[in-house]
């Protein structure tokens, strides 16, 4: 294989072809394959495939466990009606996720850094804790996932399962140690193991298509209870750890020498932003269709993880049941390790302090261990967890678009006024499911509109 790496220019960039490569690391060989497409010295269709990583390591977050317990509860309670969440919350996630790259790209910053570095103390210390508390409600939607995945799966304890998915994620994490190819390679086999687990249980499950295809565009929000739903699949989906990773994971991939080649590198990165989302996007309405076609007729009460596989094998099948179990265990670990870098940038870049990673790992698996300890539902457990996410999920937006529509910060990559107003659009949705649900909680009557 040929490398081709960029030497610092006088004037115009220069390429030397490098032909050995021995001793070379993955990661490195990536960066010069990188940059050698973006000099055009790359035009192969398979050498776009490079670009693809970041969008991949924030596309695990929007499949994690949180997904399956509130895309579960969807289904089997209201079978196709709430598939247009699923829609709406995946074409902001694709929307946020794009807007985070591009700040990395262009600013050579995380969007933690440069929240420190432009808001005051006190702002910069609520940010720091309210991301602090998405990342842990987020590890335990994870952690417990895989966790009960595993305990299924091998008839042991949930609290030894629960240890085993914390040795595992661990030492995925040690292979950050060898540069970012490897974790992205990791991460990017486990998408593709959950992606074709739900190809699989589509071609299991009764569908009514038509159903789909009618619940998908038409907003509809039958009570509320469904409304608690609703904002826990917008949680669920748009994810505030993996905002703020993605514009981290972006920084430094590839050598960047003029204004031609960031423009290529962002053109790369919003394709790859769109396939990975789209993909999970497919899962996420997966999950529900899984749901609604195995459960809603008969089942509509199924409302945790562990009811829902052990009703697929008398329904569906052994197959069926499996499936689900690997889908789930996967995506338990591999969105679990996610959520461990997503914690350790978020520090690092709010506080400018780093801890070792074990540690890391260690605290994040408290409260889920607490919760298993003192007899919490895991799978109500999750849903909350999500509610959560959804709450604090406005600060990372907002700081987002604060940051991408200011020409100070971002020169002439700042996001044009259409764009902008999506934006907004799309932050406001979040807030406004979260008022609904605030009232509903604290007894504020809340009209209803039925579509």
């Amino acid at each position: 294989m040929e490398i081709y790496l960029l030497t610092p220019p006088k004037g115009t960039p220069s390429i030397e072809l490098l032909k050995r490569t021995k001793g070379m690391s993955l990661t490195e060989k990536t960066r010069q394959e990188l940059t050698a497409v973006l000099v055009g010295k790359r035009r192969s269709l398979w050498s776009k495939f490079l670009f693809a990583g970041p969008a991949i390591i924030a596309s695990i977050a929007y499949v994690d466990p949180g997904n399956y317990a509130t895309n579960i509860q969807a289904g089997a309670g209201y079978g196709y009606k709430l598939l247009w969440v699923v829609l709406l919350a995946n074409l902001i996630a694709m929307l946020f996720q794009g807007l985070s790259a591009r700040l990395g790209i262009v600013t050579g910053k995380n969007l933690a850094e440069l929240c420190r570095i432009t808001f005051p103390f006190h702002i910069v210390i609520f940010m720091w804790f309210a991301s602090e508390l998405a990342a842990m409600a987020t590890d335990l939607a994870e952690f417990l996932g895989g966790a009960i995945g595993i305990s299924l799966l091998l008839n042991i304890p949930i609290l030894q399962a629960m240890a085993m998915v914390g040795i595992i994620t661990y030492l995925i994490l040690t292979f950050d140690r060898f540069g970012f190819r490897p974790t992205e390679l990791i991460i990017a086999f486990m998408v593709i193991i959950i992606t074709l687990c739900f190809l699989t249980e589509l071609l299991i499950v009764p569908v009514s298509w038509k159903s789909v295809f009618d619940n998908v565009f038409i907003p509809t929000v039958p009570d509320l209870d469904a409304l608690t739903i609703v904002v826990g699949i917008i949680g669920a989906t748009i994810m505030p750890h993996a905002i703020y990773l993605h514009s981290d994971l972006s920084i430094d991939r590839a050598i960047v020498r003029n204004e031609d080649h960031r423009k290529r590198l962002l053109k790369f990165t919003n394709i790859e932003v769109v396939l990975a989302l789209g993909v999970a996007g497919f899962v996420n309405i997966a999950m529900v269709i899984l749901a609604a076609g195995a459960f809603h007729s008969d089942f509509s009460y199924v409302a945790d993880i562990e009811s829902a596989y052990h009703l697929l094998t008398p329904l569906l099948g052994g197959a069926a049941a499996a499936v689900f179990l690997s889908s789930l265990i996967t995506s338990g670990v591999s969105s679990s390790v996610v959520g461990t870098m997503a914690g350790q940038m978020i520090m690092q870049g709010f506080l400018e302090y780093k801890i070792p990673i074990w540690i890391r790992r260690l605290v994040t698996m408290i409260p889920a261990f607490v919760i298993v300890v003192f007899g919490v539902n895991a799978t109500q457990a999750l849903v909350l967890s999500q509610v959560v996410l959804s709450i604090t999920l406005p600060v990372p937006m907002i700081a987002l678009i604060f940051f991408v529509t200011r020409k100070s910060i971002m020169n002439n990559y700042a996001i044009t006024p259409f764009v902008g107003i999506w934006a907004i659009l799309g932050t406001g949705i979040v807030l406004g499911l979260n008022f609904v649900l605030l009232a509903d909680v604290f007894g504020v009557p809340v009209p209803l509109y039925f579509v």
